[in-house]
């Protein structure tokens, strides 16, 4: 390299963390004498592996281990906590608000860059749906899959203790909206998690609970093939839980789950998980977007008509070279993401030593879903898996690919732990409301709502 290289990575996800740890590792003699140097741009301070955020919520994996501390993998990186707000690839200048941002009453500090990899990741997608801001809850954060597996055990402590036959109804009513991987898997765990509680509870029993599960199109798990979609229908219909294919949710507004079959069910707890969009800040940037508002980019993982910049992942629209038809993209989930970022960081020392770029070619190799403890989906390589074997297949490919050794022998103990112990089924719902206590000690009037915070937790 001729010149010292500034590269600002936007995002600590897959792609961001897995390509900041490419780079780094590429980039080793160039780091140390100075001549590189990388910035990680990220609202958290960790990376979330998210294929176990079902576990999380269940209690088979603590939420520590599904979490990987940026600052220790990422030892030769700058990491910045905060949010892009803005990227000028034309001033190759970035617009970061931090913590400290509110404090200092500025607008956000602004770094600059000489090559820019966009990796953002999604958000929810969410509709005008009565009701829905106010009362439903999503999972793509380890603070939503831990909040979510304490509202379903205070909700069960909540019909033991009344006598009102409505409450008891709406809280042990559990509605989940969206009929991928997210919302399968969390419903089939949480499930799993909360029939297996009853047996400490001396009022509630499995059947009265209303587990429902509303998906819009007609089937459920698109990845893993139509006759393991259906099987899986079959398997979760035979544990009492209400699949409603090609049904929406038109409202929640008063607690109420109103459905487009006109079904009213009295409920505390719904869960949206009715896919994703990409990060706001891409519209927030000079760089081109395709109609759905992802970054248009080359088999190369560069961005479009746009030199020194990268994308992955959720945020970019990559050409599927593999599919042989015309416009075909690769789909945003972890499989891509994984090895994309592999891709993206060679290419970016590639480009900064003037080497030719390696297109980017994978064949998808199937997906696997976990339903709950010992069920499973699987299609690999055109092979159908089922039950037991699909869920050993789960927590085997998902054990080898969640980063680091540390984490992988972690996640292996509480998993061989799990099975000679008991389930932990306590709910810790006060660390939502840390001060709540003590306000109430101090003469204060405690508040239950969460100070502002864009993930929606404290």
């Amino acid at each position: 390299m001729k010149e010292r290289a500034r590269i600002l990575v936007v995002g600590g996800g897959y792609v961001g963390m897995y390509t900041a740890l490419r780079l780094q590792r590429r980039l080793k003699r160039e780091l140390g004498r100075g001549e590189a140097e990388i910035t990680v741009v990220t609202p958290d301070p960790y990376m979330t592996y998210q294929p176990f955020l079902p576990e999380a919520a269940a209690g088979a994996i603590s939420p520590r281990h599904v979490v990987v501390p940026l600052r220790r993998v990422l030892d030769r990186c700058r990491v910045v906590i905060g949010e892009a707000t803005a990227v000028d690839h034309a001033a190759r200048t970035a617009t970061v608000r931090t913590p400290a941002t509110e404090e200092e009453g500025t607008d956000g500090s602004r770094i600059e860059y000489d090559e820019l990899v966009l990796a953002p990741g999604s958000v929810a997608r969410t509709l005008p749906i009565p009701g829905l801001a106010d009362h439903a809850i999503g999972f793509k954060t380890v603070e939503e899959a831990i909040g979510l597996r304490n509202h379903v055990l205070e909700q069960m402590d909540i019909a033991s203790s009344t006598r009102d036959p409505a409450v008891r109804d709406a809280a042990l009513t559990f509605v989940f909206v969206g009929g991928g991987y997210a919302g399968v898997e969390a419903l089939g765990e949480l499930e799993d998690m909360a029939r297996y509680a009853t047996r400490y509870y001396h009022n509630v029993r499995p059947g009265d609970m209303k587990w429902i599960l509303v998906e819009a199109s007609d089937r459920i798990l698109p990845e893993v093939g139509e006759e393991m979609g259906r099987y899986t229908v079959t398997e979760l219909r035979r544990r009492n839980i209400d699949v409603r294919l090609e049904t929406r949710l038109d409202s929640c507004a008063d607690r109420v789950a109103v459905l487009s079959d006109g079904s009213r069910f009295p409920t505390r707890t719904v869960v949206w998980t009715a896919g994703v969009k990409p990060h706001p800040v891409l519209a927030a940037t000079d760089l081109p977007l395709n109609e759905r508002g992802r970054l248009r980019c080359t088999a190369e993982l560069a961005v479009a008509d746009a030199p020194h910049a990268w994308a992955a992942g959720d945020a970019a629209a990559v050409p599927d070279v593999t599919a042989g038809e015309e416009g075909r993209e690769c789909a945003p989930n972890a499989q891509h993401a994984l090895r994309q970022a592999r891709v993206l960081g060679d290419n970016v020392v590639h480009s900064l030593r003037g080497e030719p770029l390696e297109t980017y070619a994978h064949k998808y190799a199937g997906s696997v879903a976990s339903l709950g403890l010992h069920k499973g989906v699987a299609q690999v390589y055109g092979r159908k898996l089922k039950g037991y074997p699909a869920w050993l297949m789960h927590r085997t490919y998902h054990l080898s690919r969640v980063p680091t050794f540390n984490r992988k022998a972690r996640v292996a103990a509480e998993w061989t732990l799990a099975g000679l112990f008991k389930r932990e089924i306590v709910s810790l719902g006060s660390l939502e409301h840390p001060r709540a206590e003590f306000e109430l000690a101090a003469g204060g009037k405690p508040s239950h709502d969460p100070p502002h915070n864009p993930k929606g937790s404290s």
